[in-house]
């Protein structure tokens, strides 16, 4: 099988213990995590051969974070070493009726200040059949912006098959660009889209029908259905528009599903209650991985594809870390309905 290829930054996740403030520690979890490196982490889980290029410094941390990459299987060999810094981000989990929150420091990071002509990309896309990056890699300079934008180009050029997450940071975005003026040009030359109903709007400036039904936490067909159609009527080259939802009744307790929509069939997956959640952070970028994977494994099955991503995103939410530890046969599972937990012997 060829190769899936994403391009981001990789960081250093420090977490309180458990369920402790930040006023509370006096210690941090580690963990090495990023939007592009926590998809092909599922995928290299589900067998899928993969490369993370990034860019990281050259010391201790940096190694250990390639160190990392390999120790799931990902791909380093077009890692670049130097820059300042690797970019961090604080993460207080949230329980109950207390929320999340995260601090990003990211600022002059290794990636950040990469530079276009710096990746061959045409020897990156040896090999490979996908190419998928994220909204927040352009908003973290322009440079990072103009280096994602030279990727898309090249895996146009080449004829991969391109995927993007939107996945809106506001608290990112701190270079003088809105992210309407840098992410429609880059989506437009995508396949596959994976945007919410707000990330339409604020981007493309699209109104779903039945708006107010949306904002009541349950899943209106219509409603989506309005915001892929009017999204695909923009992005004519894309042929696949999914959606995620997920109603938050606590920071432990969240309602998921999704959507698809191919330019003919429009499909909803079975709903998850989860009402544990040990972590949520990365459940958006599990989902990415596991539905690249439905899309290359299931073929012309797109129902069967989102049901794959919607499983394995919310085994997910059970592990703690951004990243998916789960295999495909435990995603299966899950998917033929066997969810009891109970303990294989």
């Amino acid at each position: 099988m060829k190769k899936v290829i994403t391009f981001g930054e990789i960081m250093l996740r420090l977490s309180p213990p458990g369920y402790l403030r930040f006023s509370q520690t006096n210690s941090f979890d580690v963990n090495f995590e990023g939007a592009e490196s926590n998809v092909v982490v599922s995928l290299s889980n589900f067998g899928i051969p993969t490369e993370l290029v990034t860019r990281v410094p050259k010391n201790d941390i940096g190694e250990s974070a390639i160190n990392d990459l390999r120790k799931h299987g990902v791909g380093v060999k077009h890692v670049k070493f130097g820059g300042e810094r690797l970019g961090v981000y604080y993460l207080e989990n949230g329980a109950v009726h207390r929320g999340g929150k995260v601090i990003y420091d990211r600022a002059h990071s290794a990636l950040s200040a990469m530079e276009t002509g710096m990746i061959d990309w045409e020897e990156v896309f040896d090999g490979a059949e996908w190419f998928h990056w994220t909204g927040i890699t352009p908003a973290l300079s322009q440079n990072a912006a103009d280096v994602c934008k030279e990727a898309i180009e090249a895996a146009n050029s080449l004829d991969l098959t391109v995927s993007v997450d939107f996945n809106f940071r506001g608290k990112l975005w701190n270079y003088g660009k809105n992210p309407s003026e840098v992410l429609p040009e880059m989506v437009r030359a995508c396949d596959i889209i994976l945007a919410n109903e707000l990330d339409a709007e604020q981007h493309f400036g699209i109104q779903p029908e039945n708006k107010e039904e949306l904002e009541t936490g349950e899943m209106n067909r219509d409603a989506y259905l309005s915001v892929c159609r009017q999204l695909m009527d923009q992005l004519p080259k894309a042929r696949k528009i999914i959606t995620t939802r997920r109603e938050t009744i606590s920071a432990s307790h969240n309602n998921w599903s999704g959507v698809l929509y191919n330019g003919d069939d429009f499909f909803e997956s079975p709903k998850y209650r989860i009402t544990h959640i040990v972590d949520r952070v990365g459940g958006g970028d599990s989902f990415m991985g596991a539905l690249i994977y439905g899309l290359l494994t299931y073929k012309d099955d797109d129902q069967k594809a989102l049901n794959f991503a919607l499983a394995a995103s919310c085994l997910k939410h059970t592990i703690v870390g951004d990243v998916n530890l789960v295999t495909v046969d435990e995603v299966k599972k899950l998917m033929e309905g066997d969810s009891s937990g109970r303990v294989s012997r």
